[in-house]
């Protein structure tokens, strides 16, 4: 791989290239107006930060052109952007604010209510769709990047402060210097082909670390062009890869499922699109994803924090990963003893079939590009122990030392004195046609461990059938005996978080108490109908055994949604069991498109 630098070098590298290098909507802006406008807010940026403070801004937009506009001119003036997630709320806000020593904060009139009322001290606010901002900006637009580039800047320049997603406990600012940021896109640039001519299609949000590392650095480095999506829509996704040519695209969480169930047209396949590359989408949905637009999608991992990268080589089965990085010596380890799992036993389906010895944590045991976490030193030692990377993912590999992903740690289920993986019931479970998104998660037993749960979202038309689900399972040979669901709940749409990832935290808390209709496992082989009746044997039951606290929550408990401990916020669940938001509020949070 060739040495790609520092990104403030990427940036300058636009100077003179007036091909079309940014596309929003109906507006198109060159590499070099994209290297101007850097140019111009670098040295805004320069006025605005005090000496002797730390060169940190955070950035509260959706996908606009400010947004790329912003991230160039912060390595330009060598400060380094704190993503800011505009789900977040009231002092949760704030803190990330805060905590991140922001000195300047660049949002938009639509986030203005967010910050009503937030106590900021001495962050300066930009308002980018204000008068007032391009009056401030105007005296700067004749700069050049040449000129507004620190000079003391190299690799090991903070680039990114960006916000790692957790179950529970505030948000861990990951660091990202210039250094690892460029390394990241000249990888994906020499891995996946990247040509001058593409355009790589930006949908994810860029708070997050995917649509930055994995789609803006990759276009940057190989002088690709970027198309912007204000936020991420199912339904305008085709129209947006069609109008602005977009051959390559990143996806997180459940993005997949929102395509696969959009309603199928004729013209599915006439587009530029060639390949799509994110994590999360299963086998299952990959393969519908190819078939119905004829577009590759590539499953990669990289751990946000840097410290462990797979990669995928031609010979790669079609469910694995891939292998480690070249610098990676990674291994698969049982987390509580630090010893190697099991070599994965596949059926003739190609199946796992030995999950309990085989799945275990991904752990890095070489040397890790890990840069830290910003003033979080205790997060720090957890992530790094004994002189490992511990990646926080579960993974088994095959003999040939082939990876496969298999959840989070947090994600994991202990049943009857077994540990399972959630993700690989889903992935199970995503086999049934009449699903369109699957969740599963734990829901602690009356008497010792975990009972598994599994959240349905169903397709279009397709009603629950619990004899045909039953039937399904059955069929299922690599379905262990402990994995069935106890429990399945039917919800409208599947929760997600901005970043379209399931809110399985928002799912653990509802818990039984979904409001719609909800199936258990009964003494025979079919589901019935959770009625009052087992609703209150079930409670009984954790009082006998003692565990009354872990059982349910009736809907006018402490617990309940509306209850003193209930959660507030965007993310809080509603008597019904799903959202509170409306799907007006929906699309204005950047979760889904309502169509």
């Amino acid at each position: 791989m060739r040495s790609a630098g520092t990104v403030a070098e990427l940036v300058q590298r636009q100077w003179g290239d007036h091909r079309p290098g940014l596309r929003h909507q109906d507006t198109v802006l060159t590499h070099h107006q994209v290297a101007s406008g850097a140019a111009a807010r670098a040295a805004l940026l320069a006025d605005l930060l005090s000496a002797g403070s730390e060169p940190h801004l955070g950035v509260l937009l959706d996908n606009t052109p400010e947004f790329p506009l912003w991230l160039s001119a912060a390595a330009l003036a060598g400060a380094a952007v704190a993503g800011i997630n505009p789900t977040r709320r009231g002092a949760e806000l704030a803190r990330d604010i805060l905590h991140t020593d922001c000195r300047v904060l660049v949002t938009e009139r639509a986030h203005l209510p967010l910050l009503d009322g937030l106590d900021l001290p001495g962050v300066r606010m930009l308002v980018t769709d204000s008068d007032a901002y391009a009056e401030l900006l105007a005296p700067y637009a004749g700069a050049r990047p040449g000129d507004t580039a620190r000079p003391d800047i190299g690799p090991a320049t903070r680039m990114l402060l960006y916000f790692t997603s957790g179950s529970t406990g505030a948000p861990k600012a990951a660091i990202c210097t210039q250094g690892r940021l460029a390394a990241a896109g000249q990888s994906l640039v020499d891995h996946f082909g990247v040509r001058r001519q593409d355009v790589h299609y930006i949908c994810m949000p860029m708070f997050h670390g995917n649509a930055v590392i994995a789609d803006w650095a990759p276009a940057l480095a190989g002088g690709a062009a970027v198309a912007l999506r204000r936020r991420f829509s199912a339904s305008g996704f085709l129209d947006d890869v069609r109008a602005h040519g977009a051959t390559y695209f990143t996806y997180v969480g459940r993005a997949v499922q929102y395509l696969l169930a959009t309603p199928e047209r004729p013209d599915d396949r006439e587009h530029p699109l060639r390949l799509g590359f994110g994590t999360e989408a299963g086998a299952v949905d990959a393969a519908r994803f190819r078939e119905r637009f004829g577009v590759r999608l590539v499953e990669g991992y990289g751990s946000s924090e840097g410290g462990a990268a797979i990669q995928r080589t031609p010979d790669t089965p079609e469910r694995a990963i891939g292998k480690a990085a070249a610098r990676d010596d990674l291994a698969v380890v049982d987390p509580e003893t630090g010893e190697e799992r099991a070599v994965a036993v596949f059926d003739g389906a190609g199946r796992l079939t030995n999950g309990a010895e085989a799945i275990g944590e991904l752990v890095n045991r070489g040397r890790t590009p890990f840069e830290g976490y910003w003033r979080n030193t205790a997060a720090e030692a957890e992530r790094v122990r004994d002189g490992w990377y511990w990646t926080g993912d579960l993974f088994f590999r095959d003999a040939e030392g082939f990876l496969y992903f298999a959840g989070r740690t947090d994600d994991r289920l202990r049943v009857d004195s077994e540990n399972l993986a959630a993700a690989m019931i889903e992935n199970i479970l995503a086999r049934w046609q009449d699903a369109a998104a699957v969740a599963v998660y734990a829901v602690p037993d009356p008497v010792a461990g975990d009972q598994v749960m599994a959240a349905l979202a169903m397709r279009e038309g397709a009603a629950f059938d619990p004899a045909a689900f039953a039937a399904f399972l059955a069929a299922q040979s690599d379905l262990g005996t402990k994995m069935a669901p106890a429990f399945v709940r039917i919800v409208p749409a599947m929760p997600v978080t901005a970043t379209n990832k399931v809110h399985r935290a928002g799912l653990r808390r509802e818990g039984f108490w979904s409001g719609g209709p909800v199936w258990w496992k009964g003494d025979g082989a079919g589901y019935e109908p959770f009625g009052e009746e087992r609703l209150s044997a079930l409670l009984r039951e954790y009082e006998t055994h003692g565990r009354a606290a872990f059982g349910p929550r009736p809907p006018d408990g402490p617990n309940a949604p509306d209850g003193p401990n209930a959660p507030d916020g965007p993310d809080a669940p509603d008597g019904r069991g799903v959202r509170a938001r409306t799907a007006a509020e929906d699309t204005e949070a950047g979760r889904v498109d309502p169509h």
